[in-house]
């Protein structure tokens, strides 16, 4: 199953490497995407807007029907237990992406990312953190952590201007 994935920033990524990003993300130092393109078109503004440039959002096809099958993945459905020490464990620099060539859940973004802080410094227990998490639904990203099965089966489309 081939799907459209989008990477929004501000300059054209026809080539896509995995391993030039910060490396505390959410899901580690990978190429980042998502399913949404609003989300990318939202990334993009905000980055160019940091940037003084002109936003942009890379569009790609992405064979996860295939990737999937070959690939360490993990994925997250919902803000869980699970994910928040995951994401708590990539914050404080321990890397537990790198288990993994592809990894897909929610964004620890603007919504939740109190609750996240607020947890990893110990102000916050982990029923609390769940329970205010529960509150919100998980948007999407996708992170590509392993080159060759990046360069093998994400093809790049084409890059757009934002308005």
């Amino acid at each position: 199953m081939k799907i459209f994935v989008y990477h929004g920033g501000t300059d054209c990524v026809e080539k896509p490497l995995c391993h030039i990003g910060r490396p505390n993300l959410d899901f580690g130092q990978g190429f980042y995407l998502t399913e949404m393109k609003e989300q990318a078109i939202s990334w993009a503004k905000f980055l160019a807007g940091r940037r003084e440039r002109t936003p942009i959002v890379n569009i790609y096809q992405l064979d996860k029907s295939a990737i999937l099958a070959e690939a360490r993945c993990k994925i997250f459905k919902e803000y869980d237990e699970e994910w928040l020490n995951f994401i708590a464990r990539s914050r404080k620099g321990l890397n537990p992406a790198a288990d993994y060539d592809y990894i897909e859940g929610g964004i620890a973004n603007d919504r939740v990312i109190d609750t996240i802080n607020l947890y990893i410094a110990g102000l916050m227990s982990i029923e609390v953190a769940l329970n205010r998490l529960a509150q919100h639904r998980p948007n999407n990203q996708i992170c590509l952590l392993n080159q060759d099965l990046t360069d093998k089966f994400l093809i790049y489309e084409r890059s757009e201007h934002v308005e």
